[in-house]
């Protein structure tokens, strides 16, 4: 099913901004209202829409004030502006500041009709296959790696997913698959490291009846039940070695023979597989198969920690609780700005799993409607007490401090070589150890005018 665009509708004006809400609902939108340029900010803080309606003479903040925050606030959301004091100087004076378009009251129908479609069509290319619905950002992080996702799920080839733990890897290899040709057929995951060797086999290239003790019926495994679709390994680093030869030989012929089976079958399935353990450097030990990275690596998307996009974190949360209101009776209607503020500030080791899991445990524990910070407290201090290791500590620490200096750099790796005091060749092998690409910071360069 697919999303309906949200719009923002500013207007100090209450009987228009209802009329006019009106309108839009049944035109088929979403629509949220602010009566000040500051409550529409304030709603900004938590949500994202796709567009942003504003009258353009409001009291407190004008409409070109609104529009001036929100393009330093919120790069990339289109602000069309709307007046009953229309005319030419403040038609151009709106246009060349960069707001997308001006419409004078009354509001015509049609022209209404054709200017938000345009503004949605620069602000939702994607909208059409609602591709990315799943990933809740308004993160530049999120939404550059999304806008690479979007450029490769076309494309027939590996894809690599890395990131910490709970950072989302399963949800961006699924925007994958339906931004992709096979979107029609099945999308399946498995898990590489959550069975014994033997089972992980069997469900890998399947078995046939009497393949191993207890296989009373023929079983496809996931290569042949994906056919058409994609399938995503997950923990691809927990593979052993033999089972590493035995992906490596049916990625390379596009085909499995089952345990038991006298022959093969063809495949025909997308692999895209996802790990947070650092597989360079298990290469260089000898644990995994270099010949099989490359064919796994042909693309790697590496997904920020939740630190990394806090920004995104009030959003999450709020997403999560309403997710969790539809699937259950909850008296919880919110949270407190202090208990948001409490969220936004803590470290989330375990990322966006940690904060989805602290989010179901408050709602769980809530005796009141508002979630208070207080609640939150205990809460969090029990997951404080999951203290990461060393080596995952330090581990981390490098991730970061990689991305920062590259950003620093826009992705020049000599410069950033020289900041880090590592000569190239030790500096790509950091890159590769954290599946960092210095390439995507050069394309977050705005172009030159």
């Amino acid at each position: 099913m697919k999303r309906k665009a949200r719009i923002l509708l500013v207007d100090d004006d209450v009987s228009l901004l209802k009329l006019l809400g009106l309108r839009l609902k049944s035109e088929g939108f979403t629509v949220e209202t602010a009566a000040s340029g500051a409550e529409a900010l304030a709603w900004l803080e938590q949500e994202r829409p796709d567009l942003v309606l504003s009258d353009l003479r409001m009291d407190g903040m004008d409409g070109l004030a609104l529009f001036d925050r929100i393009q330093r606030q919120h790069v990339g959301l289109p602000v069309v502006i709307m007046t009953a004091h229309g005319s030419i100087t403040d038609a151009v004076s709106a246009t060349r500041s960069g707001v997308f378009g001006f419409l004078t009251k009354p509001i015509d129908k049609e022209a209404l009709r054709k200017t938000i479609n345009e503004a949605l069509a620069v602000s939702l290319p994607a909208m059409a296959d609602d591709w990315q619905q799943r990933i809740m950002t308004r993160s530049p992080i999120m939404i550059a790696l999304l806008e690479q996702a979007r450029r490769m799920a076309p494309l027939d080839i590996s894809v690599m997913l890395t990131g910490p733990s709970g950072s989302g890897k399963a949800l961006m290899a699924q925007a994958l698959h339906e931004a992709s040709p096979r979107q029609e057929y099945p999308f399946m995951v498995l898990n590489c490291g959550a069975m014994t060797e033997q089972l992980l086999e069997s469900e890998l290239f399947g078995h046939v009846k009497g393949a191993f003790a207890g296989a009373t019926s023929d079983h496809p495994g996931v290569f042949l039940a994906a056919k058409g679709g994609s399938l995503l390994l997950e923990e691809v680093g927990e593979l052993t070695p033999r089972l590493q030869s035995k992906l490596l030989q049916a990625l390379a012929q596009q085909e499995v023979r089952p345990l038991g089976a006298t022959q093969s079958s063809a495949t025909d399935v997308r692999v895209l597989s996802s790990t947070n353990k650092d597989l360079v450097t298990a290469m260089e030990q000898g644990e995994f198969r270099e010949d099989l990275f490359y064919r796994l690596n042909v693309v790697n998307l590496n997904l920020p920690s939740l630190r990394e996009r806090a920004e995104d974190i009030p959003l999450l949360a709020r997403h999560a609780l309403e997710q969790l209101k539809t699937r259950q009776s909850t008296q919880v209607t919110g949270f407190s700005p202090e208990a948001l503020s409490m969220l936004a500030a803590a470290e989330w080791p375990g990322n966006v799993r940690q904060l989805l899991n602290v989010v179901e445990q408050a709602v769980a524990m809530a005796s009141a409607p508002v979630i208070a910070p207080q609640l939150l407290e205990g809460i969090l201090a029990g997951a404080d007490d999951q203290f990461p290791t060393f080596n995952e500590a330090r581990a981390e620490f490098e991730r970061l401090y990689l991305h920062k200096v590259l950003r620093m750099t826009e992705g020049n790796v000599s410069q950033a070589a020289g900041l880090a005091g590592r000569n190239r060749t030790d500096f790509y092998k950091l890159l590769g150890r954290h599946g960092i690409e210095a390439g995507t910071y050069k394309e977050k360069r705005a172009p030159k005018s």
